[in-house]
């Protein structure tokens, strides 16, 4: 029986090492085997078979030229690689680091794993990464994920992903981690890549855990073709131990002294820390490879065919990108700053219009924005690839764009923190952990560090009587955020002046970790609450601008998708209000339907915050229909001018709508902007020496706001004082004249 299992096993190898030749001889045919393929089938459209690709530039059946730009990289995408250091500190604000160890390499790259299921390479060939399977990303499935043990389904095989959230109980169904049932030598738990891939690397980490501290200090890896016979990676004195972790958060990574080529590849943990238990995360690094023998999975990949910058570009590049945009599109585009941060990084936007530079009257205004939180940069890159994406399209006559720049001011702002961002691009994307970069340079979490309005509005409405009034909008910032010892970010005061000096109507805040789109309020009205639904008075409008999005979107209200982390947001279809998830106070999204016309939202890109760079191009074909149509739906509701008889618009008139308490106000041209759901609503426009007027405002289904105008009459009052005025007179005051007499009859009396 012995010697009929080493034959089995000698005969395993051999036919694994033949495999491996034949995929190898594969690889050298197609050099760009190590791109990642991906799929985008086009709507209604049926998956056709492969095709070879289009001929090179200059051969026949070229294609048409496209404009000058921005160019995809020409080489297949490689992993963003970090500094030497392969482990990066945790960051808590005040911002701090900690030293660093690398994983564990071997010298010889020849002799280990040698006449193994990994296939010979060069040196130089060992050394190169490949990119994340997925398990992050959740490109990996639960299905693909299996374990020796498991101490409770909320800890199985499908919890050990990088960068895993446990909610706040740790309950049974979402916790931190991949926990075994036993700590012994013989747990694992393993990956299956469904086909044939070049594994390079193991990236992990310990438990996400508020109470307990668990993690692997050392590791084995194997690899196998048929999940039965396991070959163990080796180093030059036998079975290679990797070093692991030193806590629980900081991920470690560990390159395979050379490529592995097999379907499966398993972690054996060999050591933890003393007073915890065997629980990690973790991502794997690898290349997929191509299998001319099977076409489905071709079919079901996806690719895009817009010819765009699909990287991740640091301060300079990005400066860069806007540049190349703006002498591409110079009638139509405009390069400016809202102020600078922390480092003095300047905070570029890009504006698009086709009267750039300028305030049309009765012309909305919308913004995108994204890293507030620097180590969120999913939103960051698809803003620049949505400003590539818009050039292109309006010098193409592509007749929705060019409708939608001629009649929309759209301003992008890509890089809210790029101080945060500089910091988190050091460790790349997989070694920069949960919350590296997330703060500004001064320890600021941007996206709620501005003022809290809605307790001031909350507890006006609490004592009608009372002897202050506050409005229901436009509500003053408080003296004490604007004093220079407030705690608060010159990035978020850039932010507050930009949005007082442009009339905005509509805007998204992007941010990653989950995949949701969440609109006020941020924040619970109950103090004693930290969850808690607390609607705006425009909650039908909120939730159908969420919507909007999230159902244009490929996975937000897919109710097969696997939840991110700990919460499901398939109740509400991808939209969430954010005080019912979790309380926020002086949330951007609170501040900004409170002190300016604006109705803001924030807009959860991934599960992924930091995705590989061979991700980006699904994540653009994901989100560009919705980025679009989130645009699209500041033309919702009513609009017009409100003027005085002489036909000059009246600044700072408001604008009420019977039955919503949230009024907005005029800009200094005496246009607005009122987005409502389709409907008939009761109108009224006043201001401040002039009769009030009221109309009925029809608004329909169809795209393009309804056209609303008020003319107002001066009051007799003010008609009076202004004759007073121009012959330098002052009208009287009739209580200021009624207490004047009084006082002379009491003085008269005695």
């Amino acid at each position: 029986m012995a010697g009929l299992e080493v034959a089995t096993l000698t005969l395993t190898l051999l036919e694994v090492a033949l495999v491996g030749a034949g995929a190898q001889g594969t690889t050298h045919r197609n050099p760009d085997y190590l791109v990642q393929e991906s799929w985008s089938p086009e709507p209604y459209s049926h998956p056709e078979l492969y095709s070879p690709p289009p001929p090179e530039s200059g051969e026949e059946g070229e294609q048409e030229p496209r404009p000058p730009g921005p160019r995809p990289p020409k080489k297949p995408t490689k992993p963003r690689r970090g500094p030497r250091r392969e482990k990066l500190a945790p960051e808590t604000p005040p911002s701090g680091k900690s030293g660093s160890r690398k994983g564990v390499r071997t010298k010889s790259v020849e002799k280990a794993a040698a006449g193994e299921t990994s296939i010979p390479m060069t040196p130089e060939d060992a050394w190169e990464d490949c990119p994340p399977l997925g398990l992050e990303s959740l490109k990996v499935t639960d299905f693909q994920l299996h374990a020796s043990t498991t101490k409770r389904y909320g800890l199985g095989a499908h919890r050990g992903r990088l960068n895993i959230q446990a909610g706040v109980n740790e309950n049974d169904f979402y916790d931190g981690a991949w926990c075994a049932g036993r700590n012994d030598l013989h747990q694992w738990i393993e990956v299956d890549a469904r086909r044939l891939t070049r594994f390079t690397g193991v990236i992990t980490q310990g438990r996400n855990s508020l109470w307990l501290s668990d993690w692997v200090t050392s590791y084995k890896v194997m690899v196998s073709n048929d999940s039965h016979t396991w070959v163990t990676v080796k180093s030059e004195s036998g079975d290679m131990i990797f070093e692991g972790n030193s806590e629980k958060e900081v991920p470690v990574l560990n390159r395979l002294p050379t490529p592995m080529v097999a379907r499966y590849i398993r972690v054996n943990p060999r050591s933890w820390f003393d007073n915890g238990s065997i629980c990690l995360r973790m991502e794997i690094l690898g290349c997929p490879l191509p299998d001319p023998n099977n076409y489905y999975h071709r079919r079901n990949e996806m690719t895009t065919t817009d010819d765009l910058d699909f990287k991740h570009h640091n301060y300079k590049e990005m400066r860069q990108l806007m540049k190349v945009v703006n002498e591409m599109c110079p009638n139509v585009t405009r390069i400016y700053n809202i102020g600078k941060s922390q480092q003095g990084l300047k905070l570029y936007a890009v504006e698009l219009s086709d009267h750039p530079g300028e305030h049309e009257v009765g012309e909305p205004e919308f913004h995108y924005m994204a890293g507030a939180h620097g180590n969120e940069v999913l939103g960051r890159e698809l803003l620049l690839l949505l400003v590539q994406f818009l050039c292109r399209e309006y010098l193409a006559g592509n007749a929705r764009i060019v409708w939608l720049l001629e009649e929309t001011r759209v301003h992008i702002l890509p890089s809210l923190n790029p101080d945060g961002y500089e910091k988190a691009s050091e460790g790349g994307s997989e070694l920069g952990g949960w919350s590296l970069g997330r703060w500004t340079q001064d320890g600021i979490d941007i996206n709620n560090n501005f003022p809290d309005l809605n307790t001031l509005l909350w507890e006006a409405e609490g004592r009608p009587q009372g002897p202050r009034k506050v409005p229901n909008h436009h509500l003053a910032i408080p003296e004490w955020f604007l004093s220079e010892n407030a705690t608060v970010a010159v990035e978020t005061r850039a932010v507050i002046s930009w949005m007082e000096k442009i009339p905005f109507v509509l805007g998204g805040n992007l941010q990653g970790g989950e995949l949701v789109v969440a609109y006020p309020f941020d924040m619970v009205r109950s103090p004693w609450k930290t969850q808690e639904a607390t609607p705006t008075p425009d909650d039908h409008v909120f939730r159908w601008l969420a919507y909007a999005y999230a159902s244009t979107h490929r996975l937000m209200t897919d109710a097969r998708r696997r939840v991110c982390h700990t919460e499901d947001f398939q109740k509400e279809d991808g939209t969430i209000n954010g005080a019912s998830w979790h309380t926020v106070a002086g949330s951007l999204n609170d501040f900004s339907y409170l002190h300016t016309n604006c109705f803001e939202l924030s807009i959860y890109m991934g599960c992924d915050k930091f995705p590989h760079e061979s991700e980006l191009p699904e994540e653009w074909e994901n989100n560009r229909e919705s980025l679009i149509v989130f645009m699209e739906q500041v033309h919702r509701g009513i609009k017009g001018m409100v003027r005085d008889t002489h036909g000059r618009g009246i600044p700072g008139a408001i604008i009420s709508v019977e039955g919503i308490n949230h009024d907005v106000r005029t800009a200094s041209d005496g246009d607005y902007w009122r987005l409502l759901n389709p409907g008939e609503y009761v109108v009224t426009a006043r201001a401040e020496g002039f009769t009030s007027a009221t109309r009925n405002c029809m608004v329909g289904y169809d795209m393009g706001a309804t056209r609303c105008d008020f003319t107002l009459a001066k009051t007799n009052l003010a008609r009076i004082r202004e004759i007073m005025q121009k012959f330098g007179k002052q009208p009287l005051s009739l209580p200021a004249r009624r207490s004047k007499l009084r006082g002379r009859r009491r003085r008269q009396r005695g």
